[in-house]
């Protein structure tokens, strides 16, 4: 039986970014609270900082485990796995999918309850887009390296993550 996730806010966090360092920051931030069946869904046009988000947050998990390696985007592969000790991470870009048939060819459903999953373009996913995942929408801003970022979340076991990050908050 499938419980419904408890909402954890009516309305997303909102939070800007006024640089490409603060994005790899606030990945950094959230990369220790992860850990296997977590979904991130990542939003955004091309050239919004998904992927540098996605890269920062690999990087800190390869790091931790004194690991450097290239972390590439998965734009032509569509998924790259990066194996843990304790789990897997993968990171997806859906993108040139068609839909979500496409994406169950990848297994990306299977790693949705083994795995840190990172999916870009998580539209492609349809109606199995994953009701407990973490959603981080990125929009550019006025400069270069500036994002508007809004996380939200249905799952209560994203609650704390959201208080954690709340002093990072837009006031406007």
């Amino acid at each position: 039986m499938s419980t419904v996730p408890t909402p954890v806010a009516a309305s997303p966090l909102i939070l800007r970014l006024r640089s490409a360092d603060e994005t790899a920051d606030l990945a950094r931030r959230i990369a220790p609270r992860l850990g296997r069946g977590d979904i991130l869904l990542l939003e955004g046009p091309i050239g919004a900082g998904k992927s540098h988000f996605a890269r920062a947050l690999i990087q800190f998990w390869l790091a931790a485990e004194g690991r450097h390696e290239d972390v590439p985007s998965p734009s032509f592969t569509l998924v790259q796995v990066y194996e843990l000790r304790d789990c897997e991470i993968w990171h997806a870009d859906l993108y040139r999918l068609q839909g979500a048939a496409q994406v169950f060819e990848t297994g990306l459903n299977e790693a949705f309850d083994t795995a840190i999953c990172l999916v870009e373009w998580p539209d492609r996913l349809g109606a199995d887009r994953p009701d407990r995942a973490l959603t981080i929408s990125f929009a550019p801003g006025a400069a270069d390296d500036e994002r508007a970022v809004a996380i939200a979340a249905a799952d209560q076991r994203w609650a704390a993550l959201l208080a954690g990050l709340a002093g990072m908050a837009v006031d406007d």
